[in-house]
């Protein structure tokens, strides 16, 4: 958990030093950004860009590494092999997400506000269920939804975006979910 945050906070310390290799008022189209909550779970490193080159607004994709906490169940047994009881054991443990999806960016062309919807899948590494009342099912996929306002500078620069996330958990039930999010467009 310790090197994902200092990798994460590696990468947005980098972004800041950063310039443009652009054309003054040309449109930036891709966006490195950390996130809380969202489709990462608890944080997430993200990166986020749009299908057609130098265009801001669109259809795009992102794609992250993030990570969650879980609590996890095991089952044991207790005693000699002829006189034994069957308990189990309940641990906490970091797993990591891969969150990815599919965006479309609304806005004006010379303006930083913009609004995000999006979809995608996150892939967790370890199979359990996300949260507390999602317990029926476990596995390794959620999927998640996005309606984001984003606030990204035309000529690119530290950008924030900050919403409403709904996760489809393991057996299927949608649970609302906020994010925000702070990173760099170039």
């Amino acid at each position: 958990m310790k090197k994902i945050i200092f990798t994460g906070t590696f990468l947005l310390g980098l972004l800041v030093c950063i310039q443009p290799l652009k054309p003054q008022g040309q449109a930036s189209g891709k966006h490195l950004f950390s996130e809380l909550g969202g489709p990462g779970v608890i944080f997430s490193a993200n990166f986020d860009s749009r299908f057609k080159n130098n265009e801001r607004l669109g259809l795009g994709y992102r794609v992250g590494l993030g990570f969650g906490i879980g609590e996890f169940t095991e089952w044991t047994t207790y005693g000699p092999p002829d006189d034994y009881y069957l308990g189990y054991n309940s641990y906490t443990r970091t797993y990591y997400t891969i969150p990815a999806g599919l965006n479309y960016i609304f806005g004006k062309n010379h303006s930083p506000h913009t609004f995000e919807i999006g979809a995608g899948a996150t892939f967790l590494t370890r199979k359990l269920s996300i949260f507390y009342y999602d317990r029926k099912k476990s596995g390794h996929v959620i999927g998640h939804f996005q309606f984001m306002y984003r606030r990204i500078p035309v000529n690119g620069g530290f950008t924030f975006r900050i919403g409403f996330t709904p996760i489809i958990g393991t057996s299927g039930d949608l649970f609302p979910f906020p994010a925000v999010g702070f990173g760099y467009a170039f």
